[in-house]
């Protein structure tokens, strides 16, 4: 079982290693929208995925990163006095599937879904991940990304609108 294991585990790194221009990294910062609008100031996230050619102009994978809100403060005057309240930073780990179709050299559609675990604050809930995007591409190893990101957690949405880039690895 171990010997299996060791040797499939063998073969799909050497397929990967021989694919290597569909594996990609990302870097995006998005303005939260909707529901964390009123508690979250930004958010940032990191992502890489592969992803295999389907025909010449479909590719299908898999991706998974990090995406982090900031919390934000602010004051509530109650009876006359004034509270500050801090509201804690939340993140998550999207793990899923990826999708992407080829408009054209430049542009590209795409999206991502699958499940966001809950990192902080400490016990949160993960919940539904989704990103519809569009990318450009600037050169063959560098994408802009502009992309609609949400997490849905028990009828409660964290989403932004990001901007980023990509980078074939």
């Amino acid at each position: 079982m171990k010997k299996s294991f060791l040797i499939t585990a063998f073969a799909v790194l050497i397929s990967c290693g021989a694919f290597a221009q569909n594996f990609n990294a990302g870097l995006n910062v998005g303005l939260p929208m909707g529901d964390v609008s009123d508690f979250t100031t930004l958010n940032i996230g990191v992502d890489v995925n592969y992803l295999w050619e389907v025909s010449d102009q479909f590719e299908a994978g898999v991706t998974a990163g990090y995406s982090h809100f900031f919390g934000d403060s602010y004051d509530e005057t109650f009876l006359g006095q004034t509270i500050s309240i801090d509201i804690e930073d939340v993140s998550f780990l999207p793990i899923g599937a990826a999708v992407r179709y080829n408009v054209s050299e430049e542009f590209t559609i795409g999206a991502d879904i699958g499940y966001a675990v809950g990192i902080s604050p400490n016990g949160s809930d993960g919940g539904l991940f989704y990103a519809p995007k569009l990318q450009y591409g600037v050169s063959e190893a560098l994408d802009i990304v502009l992309a609609y990101r949400g997490v849905s957690i028990e009828g409660y949405t964290f989403s932004s609108i990001n901007l980023g880039v990509e980078f074939g690895l």
